[in-house]
């Protein structure tokens, strides 16, 4: 009985292992390519860490279209976004491993001037909730103002408490970029060392991320760095790479799939790299310990997924059976995930220059499902199917726009009247001016952005605005006794799902 159950292990390991390897090694460039090409992808790169190993460390495509002399390589940079919050709250798990902060230390004992609207809540925050977004905020919230503004970090921060939170402190999750802000920057508080200097020294340099940087004007100077992309009616259009400086704790690493896979390898070796102890493993571990639950899972696509929680920086979700810590993140023209199975000792990074796609998800699902063994289902196919509907609906919705635009109605009120400087609390100021016999937006945080206004009918106009990141938006304006008593303004979802009222200001 022994021999024969050793055979049938045997066989089985060795199932396991030809299926993780058809894929991985056999199938992987061609699915990146055939897939690239579905989802209109200039480039991509990926790293695919296995048992202490780097087995892919690639570039796929072109930095930008149409030259093919500008591969992306392992060494290519892209924005990652928010996959920089694990990095940030590793970093405070760090200094909770030295005792010289608290995840129970209320943020007003490091940041004095901390404030919420709610006094109860300012009172009572502590670096945890910072982390793990359950300040009370919707996911985005104040984004429309935080993503790209002209304001300090210290201003973002000061803000906040202008900011009428949707649901009751701690009560349920949502995500805040500006929260993470704040813990970056008590850092400085802590140690007399910027967020930025503290990555570098703790995590950059002894994990020989050269590539790696945390400000707008590195990338910007790259000679190998990706272009950005949105989607235009089905076209690609280049974007300029978004200023998130004042943002960094929560979103402004540049890196590179050579960097990453060393961050990969410390995730999946306790803390260490190269055989070096960078951080305690007890660091990994509470970053990886459930705060607050995101959402029950119930895709029957997914059966094998429960559901969702957030640890310090990290998703954490159950899947077959296994663990799943992962973050992705989105910038201006880039979409990319990190993730780590720590039972398979599996690490994956997806970096693409596009945020017009969900591939980097679908590709990172697959790989690990070929190191699950399961039986092959193209994700890249599903998530391209199931997000066609959404895009019809949005480009009949754009279409009856502007066939009602073509209508050249007229305006309640002359446009004159639509004009003024108007003010909400969060944001601050807009400037509508009546220019060529249209109406423009100004925005006082954000000084390259132009929202150009056509009328609709009646009070409601259609917004396009100059950076496509922002898209097409229906502004109605309220008017009350002959005159204007507010403008609501609203922006992609991508950046903020909320829409400001804007008064005239006094």
């Amino acid at each position: 009985m022994n021999r024969i159950f050793s055979l049938f292990v045997a066989l089985f390991l060795s199932t396991g292992t030809f299926a993780q390897n058809a894929f991985i090694k056999d199938s992987l460039d061609s699915y990146i390519q055939r897939e690239m090409k579905a989802w209109n992808i200039p480039g991509v790169a990926v790293t695919v860490v296995k048992d202490g190993k780097v087995l892919v460390c690639k570039g796929y495509g072109t930095r930008e279209t149409g030259k093919t002399d500008e591969p992306v390589d392992e060494n290519t940079l892209f924005q990652i976004a928010s996959n920089t919050k694990a990095f940030t709250a590793t970093s405070i798990a760090l200094l909770v491993s030295q005792h010289r902060i608290s995840l129970e230390d209320k943020v007003t004992k490091w940041m004095k001037d901390f404030e919420l609207k709610d006094p109860l809540a300012t009172g009572d925050v502590r670096v945890r909730d910072l982390l793990c977004h359950r300040l009370g905020f919707e996911t985005f919230q104040s984004d429309m103002l935080n993503w790209g503004c002209n304001l300090s970090r210290k201003e973002i921060i000061t803000n906040l408490r202008n900011v009428t939170p949707v649901y009751p402190f701690r009560a349920h999750y949502g995500y805040c970029n500006a929260g993470f802000l704040t813990a970056g920057e008590l850092i400085p508080l802590v140690t007399d060392t910027t967020w930025d200097d503290f990555l570098k020294y703790h995590f950059f340099q002894p994990l020989q991320m050269t590539r790696t940087s945390t400000t707008w004007s590195t990338i910007h100077a790259d000679k190998n760095a990706c272009v950005a992309y949105t989607m235009v009616k089905n076209k690609l259009v280049a974007m300029p790479f978004v200023n998130v400086d004042n943002l960094g704790p929560a979103a402004s690493i540049n890196s590179c799939v050579k960097d990453l896979s060393h961050w990969l390898l410390l995730q999946l070796d306790s803390g260490r790299y190269e055989g070096k102890r960078i951080v305690p493993f007890s660091v990994l571990q509470n970053t990886r310990s459930s705060n607050i639950v995101v959402r029950d899972q119930n895709n029957p696509y997914f059966p094998n997924k429960h559901f969702e929680t957030y640890g310090l920086g990290w998703f954490l979700e159950d899947y077959n059976g296994k663990k799943i810590v992962s973050h992705d993140g989105g910038a201006n023209g880039f979409v990319t995930t990190t993730c780590v199975v720590p039972e398979l000792h599996l690490g994956i990074v997806v970096l693409t220059n596009t945020d017009a796609n969900s591939f980097y998800g679908a590709l990172r699902q697959q790989i690990i499902d070929a190191y699950m063994g399961l039986p092959y289902r193209n994700y890249s196919q599903y998530y391209l199917q199931r997000q066609k509907p959404g895009q019809e609906k949005e480009a009949a919705a754009l279409q009856a726009q502007e066939e009602q635009v073509a209508k050249k109605n007229k305006p309640e009120l002359p446009l004159k009247a639509y004009a003024g400087q108007y003010h909400n609390v969060v944001y601050g100021d807009i400037t509508i001016k009546e220019e060529k016999g249209m109406l423009n937006i100004y925005f006082s945080h954000h000084p390259a952005l132009i929202g150009h206004l056509e009328l609709l009918e009646k009070n409601e106009f259609r917004c396009t605005y100059s950076d496509p990141e922002y898209g097409v938006k229906v502004i109605p304006f309220t008017v009350s006794d002959g005159k204007v008593s507010a403008v609501s303004v609203s922006v992609n979802d991508f950046i903020d799902y909320m829409s400001y009222e804007f008064k005239p200001a006094p």
